[in-house]
C-alpha cells in the first residue's frame, strides 16, 4: 500500500492468516503479562488490530513508550485463539518480527483518555482537539460530515445546479448580524467584510444569466454561540434558481434531502415529499414557535376567554395558553422540575393543573378553576380533558404566552412517554411570514426577516399600505423556513427582483431610493438591467450533520470549532499582533475607558 504499511489496522481478516504484513498507527494500549509477553493494541484511522509480543526483546521495545506513540509493526497474521466479535479484526492478531517507533509521545500523562475524550471538560477537548479527534466516535462525526457534503454535491449536480464559488472578501452590508471586518493595506481606513452569506452574489448570478447555482458556502457572522449555532463561521448548502418560485425550491429540497437523511441519519425514517406546509401564524398558535417539532403530538390551545375572571392574577390580563398532555402520570417532583426548566428557558413562569384518575381537576391552579363549576366544565370540554391529563398553562403578552407554551410543548413531548416519535426525521415548511414587524427597541416599522423577500401581492399591497388602506403588519412575504425535528435548517425566499417594488418596500420603513442604492448598489443597479424572477434557500450543513449524527451540540460535527466565547483555544485566536502589522494597516488600538 505504501512504504509504511501494507494494510490498515481495520483491514485484516482470517483470509490473511499466514501473510507477512506491515501496519502503522498509534499505540492505544499495552497490557504486559510478563517480561516476555504482552498485548499491544494498534489503532489507525480505519480501526484497531491486536499485536502479540511473545519475546522479551519485543516487549522491551515498547514497554518504555507512552501511549499514543506512533509505531510501524511488521509481522505475521495468525488466527486468534480467543476471538473478539466486537472488533472487525477480532478473528486475527499479528505476531511482530520488527517494531519501529515513528513518532514518540513525549508526555507521560494525556490530557484525557482518547476513547473517553467526550467525557472530558470541553475546554480541554478544544485545546487538544487533535487528540480529541483520535477518538473514533468523534472522528466518526467528521467522516459523516464528509459523506453528507459529498452526497449533497452529487444530488445538486443531478438537479443540474452549477457549483460556483463567490468572494470571501467583500463589502460590508446590513444583513442582520455583525460583520467580521478585514482592514485594507492598500486603502487605509477602508475595510473588507467577510460575507455573512453569499446572498447578494447569488442573486447577481441569476441576473447574470446563470440558471441554477449552488455551493457549500462558508459564512461569517460575529454572533454568540448556541447549541445549534457555531460562533464565527459556518457552512450552508447555498442555492438559487432563476425563473423559479417557492414550489420550485421546495421540489428540489424535497427530492434532495429525504434520501440523504434516510441513508446517513441516526434514524432511518424521514419525511417524504411533499413536506407539510404550515403558515407562520398557525405555527405560532398551534406550537408556540415557528420551529415546530412534528414528532411531538401535543398542541397549544388558547384558553384566554375561559380563564379570564377566574381570580388568579396572572390570568387576568393578557393571553393564556394551555398544553394538555393525556395519559401523563408524572409525579409532583417531575412536574416541579419541568416548571423550573420552562421558566429558565422561556423567562416566564408556567402554571399547571391536572385531571386526576377520578376525573376531577386538582393541583396547581385548580382551586381557581373549580371555584366556578361552569368554568371547569367549559374548560374540560374545550381541551377534551380525560382522567390522567396534565395541563400546563402560560400567561402574559401574546409573545410571552406563545414562547412559554412552545417551550412547554417541547419539554413535555420529551418527558411524557408516548407523545414523541423519537426515531424519525420530520420536515416541514413554515410559510407566509409577515414582511414587517414593530421593532422591540425602535418601536417603529421594520423588516421582520429578509428585506429582499418579495411581498405577497407585489406593488399593489405596498401602495395600499402607503395610502393607509392596509395595515403593513398584515403584508405577508414570499418567504419560507425549512424545519426538521424542531431545528431551523434554513430560511429562504422568492426574491424581490423588481427595483421599483424593492424601493417601495424600503420606503415603508423610512428608507428611500438613495438609501437602497447606497446600501445595496450592485443589486439595485443589476436589477435595473432586467432581472429574472428568482428564489433560493440555504440549509445549514453544520445543523444538518448535527441532526444526522444525533448530537445536541453543533461543535461535535465541526473539525476545529471555536468555544462559546468565539475563541480558538488550540491556536490561540483571536490574538494580539505585532505593532508593525498595525502600523502597516494604519490601525491604532484604543482602549475603552470604563464608565464611572
Amino acid at each position: 500500500m505504501s512504504q509504511y504499511r501494507t494494510h490498515t489496522c481495520g483491514q485484516l481478516r482470517l483470509e490473511h492468516a499466514g501473510e507477512t504484513v506491515t501496519l502503522s498507527g498509534w499505540m492505544e494500549n499495552l497490557r504486559e503479562v510478563g517480561s516476555n509477553f504482552a498485548f499491544l493494541v494498534l489503532r489507525d484511522f480505519y480501526g484497531v488490530t491486536q499485536v502479540v509480543l511473545e519475546t522479551e526483546e519485543m516487549v522491551s521495545k515498547v514497554k518504555a513508550l507512552n501511549k499514543e506513540s506512533t509505531l510501524s509493526v511488521t509481522g505475521v497474521v495468525r488466527e486468534r485463539s480467543s476471538k473478539n466479535p466486537k472488533l472487525d479484526t477480532g478473528d486475527i492478531e499479528v505476531v511482530p518480527s520488527e517494531i519501529t517507533v515513528l513518532g514518540r509521545c513525549r508526555h507521560n500523562e494525556l490530557p484525557f483518555e482518547i476513547n473517553f475524550s467526550r467525557d472530558a471538560d470541553e475546554s480541554q477537548r478544544l485545546k487538544y482537539r487533535y487528540l480529541d479527534l483520535r477518538n473514533p466516535q468523534v472522528k466518526g462525526n467528521i467522516v459523516l460530515r464528509c459523506q453528507v457534503v459529498s452526497a449533497l454535491r452529487r444530488a445538486m449536480e443531478e438537479q443540474e445546479f452549477l457549483e460556483i464559488t463567490t468572494p470571501i472578501l467583500t463589502a460590508s452590508s446590513p444583513e442582520g448580524a455583525r460583520d467580521y471586518l478585514v482592514p485594507s493595506r492598500k486603502h487605509p481606513g477602508e475595510f473588507y467584510a467577510l460575507p455573512q452569506a453569499p446572498q447578494q452574489f447569488k442573486q447577481l448570478l441569476m441576473t447574470a444569466g446563470f440558471d441554477r447555482y449552488f455551493q457549500i458556502a462558508p459564512c461569517f457572522r460575529d454572533e454568540d454561540a448556541r447549541g445549534d449555532r457555531s460562533p464565527g463561521e459556518f457552512y450552508q448548502l447555498d442555492m438559487e434558481m432563476a425563473f423559479a418560485g417557492q414550489e420550485d425550491v421546495f421540489a428540489v429540497l424535497e427530492d434532495v434531502l429525504p434520501p440523504i437523511f434516510a441513508k446517513y441519519g441516526a434514524y432511518h425514517a424521514a419525511s417524504q415529499a411533499p413536506f407539510r406546509r404550515i403558515p407562520y401564524f398557525q405555527a405560532m398558535e398551534e406550537f408556540g414557535t415557528d420551529k415546530p417539532d412534528l414528532r411531538i403530538d401535543l398542541r397549544v390551545s388558547d384558553v384566554t376567554a375561559l380563564l379570564s375572571g377566574c381570580g388568579f392574577a396572572p390570568f387576568e390580563e393578557g393571553v393564556v395558553k394551555a398544553v394538555p398532555v393525556s395519559d401523563c402520570k408524572l409525579p409532583r417532583k417531575a412536574v416541579d422540575k419541568l416548571c423550573a426548566d420552562v421558566e429558565v428557558q422561556a423567562g416566564q413562569k408556567p402554571y399547571w393543573f391536572k385531571m386526576d384518575e377520578k376525573g376531577e381537576i386538582a393541583g396547581g391552579v385548580a382551586k381557581f378553576i373549580n371555584a366556578d363549576p361552569a368554568r371547569a366544565q367549559a374548560l374540560t370540554e374545550a381541551l377534551n380533558l380525560k382522567p390522567n391529563t396534565l395541563v400546563f398553562l402560560s400567561a402574559g403578552t401574546l409573545t410571552e404566552a406563545r414562547k412559554t407554551a412552545g417551550v412547554m410543548l417541547k419539554l413535555l413531548g420529551a418527558a411524557c412517554e408516548g407523545h414523541m416519535d423519537w426515531e424519525r426525521y420530520e420536515f416541514c415548511w413554515i410559510v407566509d411570514f409577515p414582511l414587517y414587524e414593530i421593532g422591540e427597541e425602535s418601536g417603529e416599522l421594520e423588516f421582520c426577516h429578509n428585506p429582499f423577500s418579495m411581498p405577497s401581492g407585489g406593488m399593489e399591497v405596498l401602495e395600499k399600505a402607503e395610502r393607509g388602506e392596509l395595515d403593513p403588519l398584515t403584508i405577508l412575504a414570499e418567504q419560507y423556513d425549512l424545519v426538521c425535528n424542531g431545528v431551523e435548517l434554513s430560511s429562504g425566499a422568492v426574491r424581490n427582483h423588481d427595483p421599483e417594488i424593492m424601493v417601495k418596500a424600503f420606503e415603508l420603513v423610512g428608507l428611500g431610493e438613495e438609501d437602497v442604492k447606497a446600501k445595496f448598489p450592485a443589486m439595485y443597479h443589476a436589477f435595473c438591467y432586467g432581472a429574472p424572477p428568482h428564489a433560493g434557500i440555504a440549509p445549514g450543513v453544520d445543523r444538518m450533520v448535527m441532526l444526522l449524527s444525533g448530537e445536541s451540540s453543533i461543535r461535535e460535527v465541526i473539525a476545529f470549532p471555536m468555544n462559546k466565547s468565539a475563541q480558538d483555544v488550540m491556536m490561540g485566536a483571536p490574538s494580539q499582533v505585532e505593532p508593525g502589522q498595525l502600523d502597516e494597516l494604519g490601525i491604532e488600538i484604543v482602549k475603552h475607558q470604563e464608565k464611572a
